[in-house]
């Protein structure tokens, strides 16, 4: 069923899942939503599965023509979604009718809005993922961000009977300053420990170098026992490599699958969806946690994630 017609594409609007997983010893990213927790929020609540694909919006948004009537939702950064020019909530299940007009503001606050439509975006399976990674032209619409002209299709649903909006204490409040829990990685010992005390007590800005491979991070140097580099190894989306230079490299979802340059350590998955949502010269801390305080905190968010559907509020809509 076609639904959108786009308009304008915005800075950067792509379709994503959960990710491409079970190809990284072929060379293949993960890819997948930057800010996971969002993407999931919004496919619950339009009733959709949380691997369901939807658009990511970044910065800028897209104006959207439809072209049925749907049910949709917005979450991740706020950037203040319009029907024909009129404010409409974020976190909650809407209803757009068509040939009304979908547009965006400038985005207030985080880099990343996710847009989820009853029944899920259709576009063809590509390893077993829609994730857009274009790169490698993969996934999405022809593995390419969206241009004008583009219709958006998704996978016929019936209707939700009932309207859904995300309780204020499970919306998370994005500032320009983000502080993330992180395990001291696989080549710790080829940093000094004055070089581990600094970057678990410095503060560091995302630089323009900046996009879904990884940021690379402004601040305190940190200081190598002698080379600052080793033989090629896997690289996981949350872990921080140091180059010679000193100044850390924080990888993300699309980045590449090996690395030459020691990782001093790895942000844990709960905490790498929140940083999906920072950008150039937001502030990023990293505060050490065991291995076992690491497991506890994805338990817990493993669990949000299976009861989120269960914690959204309900109220009667007529269809």
């Amino acid at each position: 069923m076609k639904v959108f017609n786009v308009l304008k594409p915005g800075f950067l609007t792509t379709i994503q899942d959960l990710g491409r997983y079970g190809f990284l010893k072929y060379g293949v990213p993960i890819s997948g939503a930057m800010d996971s927790f969002s993407l999931t929020a919004a496919n619950l609540l339009v009733g959709n599965s949380p691997n369901d694909a939807g658009l990511e919006i970044t910065l800028i948004g897209p104006e959207l023509q439809a072209l049925s009537s749907i049910q949709f939702a917005m979450t991740g950064g706020v950037t203040s979604p319009k029907i024909n020019g009129k404010d409409v909530p974020m976190w909650q299940t809407l209803r757009i009718r068509e040939d009304e007009i979908l547009s965006f503001g400038k985005m207030e606050s985080g880099c990343r809005a996710y847009l989820a439509v009853k029944g899920g975006i259709n576009v063809p399976l590509v390893l077993g993922s829609r994730s857009t990674y274009f790169r490698g032209r993969l996934g999405g619409i022809d593995g390419r961000q969206l241009k004008t002209g583009d219709i958006i299709e998704v996978f016929e649903a019936q209707p939700l009977k009932f309207e859904y909006r995300m309780p204020e204490e499970f919306v998370p409040h994005f500032t320009n300053h983000f502080k993330a829990h992180v395990v001291l990685g696989p080549q710790v010992d080829m940093f000094t420990e004055e070089a581990v005390a600094t970057f678990l007590h410095s503060p560091y800005k995302v630089t323009l170098e900046a996009d879904r491979m990884g940021y690379r991070l402004e601040g305190s140097i940190i200081e190598h026992r002698g080379k600052a580099d080793i033989v090629s190894d896997a690289l996981l989306p949350g872990a921080i490599q140091v180059p010679q230079s000193g100044k850390p490299i924080l990888i993300m979802r699309d980045a590449q699958t090996t690395g030459g340059y020691p990782k001093i350590a790895v942000v844990i998955s709960p905490d790498l969806s929140m940083l999906g949502q920072a950008k150039p010269n937001d502030i990023m801390e990293f505060h050490g946690v065991t291995l076992e305080q690491a497991h506890r905190k994805l338990r817990e968010y493993c669990k949000l994630l299976q009861n989120l559907d269960s914690m959204l509020v309900r109220s009667p809509n007529s269809l």
